[in-house]
């Protein structure tokens, strides 16, 4: 089952909740609220969330995408589940181990890759 936004995909497989970003840039605060609002609806819409984010195809990503983030990965953490984020491009990625928060996220090189990691 899919539900395409104007900002996100979020579809299904085996249990877990794969979104996908359907713009390059996610620099707008509209479109960061918009796509925070959707995350924690899907993770407040289960008992013990599974979630990938997919970041195939993002380009640039905004202070502010960083905070949904950390936002998401708290609410996931309170209720036991699990998020995973992939396919982040070697410029974003050099952000997360700036901010530190490679360490925070379980990160997978491919969406394929963090869907074998799923318990």
């Amino acid at each position: 089952m899919s539900n395409p936004t104007n900002v996100l995909n979020i579809s299904d497989e085996a249990g877990v909740k794969k979104i996908t970003f359907m713009q390059k840039s996610i620099i707008d605060e509209v479109v960061i609220h918009q796509i925070g609002k959707e995350i924690v609806a899907v993770i407040d819409g289960a008992a013990q969330p599974k979630v990938l984010i997919s970041f195939n195809g993002v380009d640039h990503l905004s202070s502010a995408a960083l905070g949904v983030l950390i936002t998401c990965h708290n609410r996931v953490r309170v209720k036991n589940g699990q998020l995973y984020l992939s396919d982040i491009s070697k410029p974003i990625f050099e952000i997360f181990k700036i901010t530190k928060l490679n360490k925070m996220f379980q990160i997978a090189d491919t969406s394929e890759s963090a869907m074998k990691n799923f318990k």
